[in-house]
């Protein structure tokens, strides 16, 4: 008898909730909790992964000498609305640049960036400058810096708040504080290419995300007051533990 009541409360309530079966899309996650009286909460979300999130608008080099023709790449698209590949650069690099400099050096200069910009009609001007010049800048640039003892090409998105967010082939979107950039800015040199008329895309402009600034300590006191369950002693040891560690505004211009 127990069997046969078993089952029956198996087959009325074991099959109640539909399960779908179709492909989602990649990156779906589906997140569920008991929290219904009809049965568990069911949501799903799309997750983007870290490694997307970090090269964001940021042509990655495909070679460990490419990070000029990958930078100049990144400026052309995400700036100037241009769809082209990092390979397509490199062979216009060649072809208007100087080309056996090019093999003698395994690199593109700021001269061969500047011709082809002028092949592709647009007009481009390198000059050095102070920090104050790069702050005041309204568009991206690129410029060198000396970093991890090797020379390397990366696009200057924006300053804020004397930080210098940059768009760097290797890395992906990452920030410098002033005096860091400072420190590797290589003799002050930026390269802007000038719209040619039209109104640029400019995918590079900072977002949300990159006007805030959490560091390690604020992030876990944070998370700590996000659950109210937790006792008092933890929670005064991560205020202490984070003493310090402030979310900063960034100032908009």
């Amino acid at each position: 008898m127990f069997e046969i009541l078993l089952g029956s409360l198996i087959g009325l309530f074991g099959f109640t909730q539909t399960v779908d079966t179709k492909p989602q899309p990649q990156g779906t996650v589906n997140l569920s909790q008991p929290l219904t009286p009809n049965g568990p909460y069911r949501e799903s979300v799309q997750l983007e992964p870290m490694s997307q999130l970090q090269f964001r608008n940021v042509i990655r080099q495909a070679y460990d000498y490419s990070c000029g023709s990958a930078a100049l790449t990144t400026l052309l698209d995400y700036y100037l609305g241009r769809n082209l590949e990092e390979r397509q650069v490199m062979e216009g690099l060649l072809r208007y640049g100087e080309a056996d400099k090019i093999v003698q050096r395994r690199g593109f200069s700021l001269l061969d960036m500047k011709r082809y910009a002028a092949a592709l009609g647009y007009k481009s001007s390198g000059f050095r400058a102070e920090f104050s010049d790069l702050d005041a800048l309204e568009h991206p640039a690129l410029v060198p810096i000396h970093y991890a003892g090797f020379k390397h090409f990366v696009v200057v998105r924006d300053v804020y708040n004397d930080h210098v967010f940059v768009a760097d082939p290797a890395l992906g979107n990452i920030s410098f504080t002033r005096t860091r950039f400072e420190e590797i800015w290589d003799q002050n040199v930026l390269f802007v290419i000038f719209p040619s008329g039209q109104e640029p895309r400019n995918a590079l402009a900072l977002n949300d995300r990159d006007m805030r600034l959490v560091d390690d300590r604020t992030v876990s006191l944070l998370a700590f007051r996000e659950f109210p369950q937790i006792n008092k002693i933890t929670e005064n040891q991560v205020r202490e533990l984070g003493t310090g560690g402030d979310v900063i505004h960034l100032r908009t211009k």
